[in-house]
C-alpha cells in the first residue's frame, strides 16, 4: 500500500510539473512584418462606410491602392483624404480603387466622412468621398500589413500606404511620420510609371513623369559597333545607360 502511495505521489508530482511548465510557456504570437514588394497582399474582410467589403477580392483585375490612418478627425490624415477625394477622377482614368483604413469605429468614420465632405480646404470647393473607409478598431488590418510598433502599443505608425497591383501583388509601400502630409502627386506618377512599365521591358529614370522617355536595360542594336549606328528612337548618354523615346 505504501508502495502504491509513493508511486502515486510520484505520478502527480510529475504532472503536476509539466502542466505548470506549459501553463507558464507563452504563447507564440504572430510575427508583426511589413508585407514586402512582390509578395501577395494580405486579405481581409471589414466593415466600411460602403458596407462590408472583401479585400483585395472585391477589386480583382485592378490596380488598387490602401491608404492608412492612425485615428479619425487628426488634421494631417484630414487633409489627406479630402485631396484623395478631389484627385478621385485622376485615379479612375489610371483604373485604380481607392481604400483608406483608420484604427478607429465604424460609427466615427461616418461622423468624419460627414464632417468632411461639409470643408472647403485651398480654396477648393467640398466633395464628396466615394471611396471606403475602413472599421479597423481592432487592428485586424494594421497587423497584417505589419503597420504596429512591436515596442508600443500607439498606432501612430498606421500611416503606410500600399499600391497594389491587379494581380494582388505588392507592387509599392510608403510610409510617412504623422506630423508629414502625404504627396498624393507622387502617389499618381508612381501608379502612372508603374502601369508604363509593367507592360513592356523599361524602366522609369529620376524625376520621371507621364510622357517622359523610358531607360532600356539593354542594347536596341547588339550588332551595333560604333554610337553613330545608334538606331531611331533611341539614344546613349553612356555605354551603360539607353534611353527609349516616349514619342
Amino acid at each position: 500500500m505504501k508502495k502504491i502511495f509513493l508511486i502515486g505521489a510520484l505520478a502527480f508530482s510529475v504532472t503536476g510539473l509539466w502542466s505548470q511548465d506549459k501553463a507558464e510557456k507563452p504563447i507564440e504570437e504572430k510575427v508583426i512584418r511589413i508585407p514586402l514588394i512582390g509578395e501577395v497582399a494580405p486579405s481581409f474582410t471589414a466593415e466600411t462606410t460602403d458596407g462590408v467589403i472583401n479585400f483585395p477580392g472585391d477589386y480583382a483585375r485592378k490596380w488598387k491602392i490602401l491608404f492608412s490612418h492612425p485615428q479619425d478627425f487628426t488634421p494631417v490624415c484630414t487633409t489627406e483624404i479630402i485631396e484623395l477625394a478631389n484627385l478621385q477622377s485622376e485615379f479612375d482614368k489610371l483604373g485604380v480603387s481607392l481604400v483608406v483604413m483608420s484604427a478607429d469605429p465604424l460609427s466615427t468614420h461616418q461622423q468624419w466622412k460627414r464632417a468632411m465632405e461639409g470643408l472647403s480646404l485651398n480654396d477648393k470647393k467640398p466633395v464628396k468621398i466615394r471611396f471606403p473607409l475602413v472599421d479597423d478598431e481592432k487592428l485586424v488590418v494594421s497587423r497584417e500589413y505589419g503597420m504596429l510598433h512591436s515596442a508600443t502599443n500607439s498606432t501612430k505608425d498606421v500611416r503606410g500606404v500600399f499600391i497594389i497591383d491587379p494581380d494582388d501583388i505588392i507592387a509599392a509601400i510608403y510610409f510617412y511620420p504623422m506630423n508629414v502630409g502625404r504627396s498624393t502627386d507622387e502617389l499618381l506618377r508612381m501608379v502612372t510609371a508603374l502601369k508604363a512599365t509593367a507592360s513592356s521591358n523599361v524602366s522609369t529614370p529620376v524625376n520621371w513623369k507621364a510622357g517622359d522617355d523610358f531607360l532600356i536595360p539593354y542594347n536596341p542594336n547588339k550588332n551595333l559597333s560604333n554610337v553613330d549606328a545608334i538606331p531611331e528612337g533611341y539614344y546613349s548618354p553612356a555605354w551603360f545607360m539607353w534611353y527609349k523615346k516616349a514619342n
